[in-house]
């Protein structure tokens, strides 16, 4: 028994550490996560609007948290630092994931729970097996909680929380350490618009009460369509809701051609200012050059043409939707370099790159 419950011990203890070590490259990533659940439970539960809507501008604080008490949880479970508490908490915070997992299965509401990040995709009913299967182990821990030795090992515990802490901050205020978006650098964004290899299907039909699986669609028109099953998930785009326009223009194949260096704005009213000089002079430097500036912007026109007019912005602007822009780059305002639809470059407000720089990463 001592030997399953280490066992149990170590298997928990590294996919929390795992999980939110993920989840901590990425802080705004699970922030979206916890806003789309807010939204969710708003709708769902009328009667509590008002609760959820309240806990959305702090989503950014619940998300670090939650991405620091994984790993912490996980590296003081590793290192046998104050197991019963360690191990309740752990029980406490599965639960709490449990909880949100099987209401994203069973109700098939935000179906990416974004439990491992962007690195790898679970379906609702596979997060919350996991979750199930941890709460399990988490429970044998508890209960040959005596037959663990204590260890003076809180100091590691302590460095794991400011290590943690300085990893997420980092993320927020600047970019992800690790890309794992589909707007990255490297990445060829209309090939990720498209699926990359033909989808197949099966298609589930009823004729005379009777159902019947087919993986081309029949010919027999008696029968009735009930479904159908998508066969190969991972051909599927990886992007399918990037668009940029203006009053007149569709300008989203306009954006993969040439070399454009998009200054990215997603709400003028939350945009962070102490670098807007240096972007505005880095766009004036690259005039007569063969990259074009280029806004984009998620705000209503009217509270972006008074952000214009205040603050002399004299650059070409498009609008693109908040999440959109939020997946493209995690800061606000942010730079996104493009060339011929390739992703050449991204740069947080504050690490706005020289003329030099954006030219040499062409």
């Amino acid at each position: 028994m001592k030997f399953l419950a280490n066992l149990c011990r170590i298997l928990v203890g590294a996919v929390f550490v795992f999980s939110g070590l993920i989840k901590l490259n990425d802080p705004v990533g699970t922030q979206i996560k916890l806003e789309e659940y807010f939204e969710v439970f708003a709708q769902d539960w009328s009667w509590s609007a008002p609760f959820w809507e309240a806990l959305v501008p702090y989503a950014l604080g619940f998300s670090v948290f939650l991405c620091v008490l994984e790993v912490v949880l996980g590296v003081a479970l590793l290192v046998n630092y104050r197991l019963r508490l360690t191990a309740w908490v752990l029980l406490v915070t599965t639960i709490f994931f449990g909880f949100l997992t099987f209401y994203s299965a069973y109700f098939n509401k935000v179906t990416d729970c974004g439990c491992f990040g962007e690195a790898i995709k679970l379906e609702p009913w596979t997060s919350f097996g996991k979750d199930v299967v941890l709460g399990l182990l988490t429970l044998v821990i508890l209960w040959q909680r005596d037959a663990f030795r204590s260890a003076r090992t809180g100091w590691v515990v302590a460095l794991t929380t400011v290590a943690c802490l300085g990893i997420g901050i980092y993320a927020i205020r600047h970019l992800p350490p690790v890309d794992l978006l589909a707007y990255k650098v490297g990445d060829n964004i209309p090939k990720n618009m498209k699926a990359s290899e033909p989808l197949r299907f099966r298609y589930i039909m009823e004729k005379g009460g009777q159902t019947k699986e087919f993986d081309q669609y029949p010919t027999d028109t008696t029968y009735k369509f009930k479904d159908m099953v998508l066969l190969n998930e991972s051909a599927k785009p990886r992007i399918t809701d990037y668009r940029i326009w203006n009053d007149t223009t569709d300008f989203t194949e306009g954006s993969f051609r040439g070399k454009k260096l998009f200054i990215i704005i997603q709400d003028v009213k939350k945009a962070h200012l102490t670098t807007l000089e240096q972007i505005k002079a880095l766009a004036r430097d690259l005039e007569n050059t063969d990259v074009t500036p280029i806004v984009l912007t998620s705000s209503p026109q009217a509270d972006f043409d008074a952000f214009r007019h205040e603050h002399q912005l004299a650059v070409p602007y498009y609008f693109a939707d908040f999440k959109v822009l939020k997946t493209i780059i995690r800061t606000n305002p942010g730079l996104w370099l493009l060339q011929d639809g390739v992703v050449k470059g991204k740069w947080s407000y504050l690490d706005v790159p020289t003329k030099a720089d954006v030219l040499a990463n062409r």
